[in-house]
């Protein structure tokens, strides 16, 4: 069984959050998404910057994680896109789905 990970990725809007979320479904390299909004506050270019946006929270597996930030990186329309990576843990059923969905 795969280790398995969280990525937080910020998007500026639900739809971009959604294109990104099944352009990875499709690959295979995430087996479920997460889209919710945020309110972020951040330094930017010098300046402080107050945005509303979208998380993508998709779940993967460790084996998956350098083609899926790859494929983030690749289509994201941010100059630098926020990839968080976190390790997690969940019950077997759900682990063994998620390995057998990134398969």
């Amino acid at each position: 069984m795969g280790e398995l990970i969280l990525l937080y990725v910020t998007n500026p809007s639900k739809e971009e959050a959604e294109r990104i979320a099944r352009q990875l479904l499709d690959r295979k390299l995430i087996a479920c998404a997460n889209i919710f909004p945020i309110t972020s506050i951040y330094r930017w270019e010098g300046r402080v910057a107050k945005e509303s946006e979208y998380v993508l929270l998709a779940k993967t597996v460790k084996e998956k994680l350098g083609q899926t930030e790859k494929e983030i990186k690749k289509v994201h329309p941010y100059k630098i896109p926020c990839i968080i990576k976190i390790s997690a843990e969940a019950n077997k059923e759900y682990s063994d789905w998620v390995c057998g969905e990134t398969r």
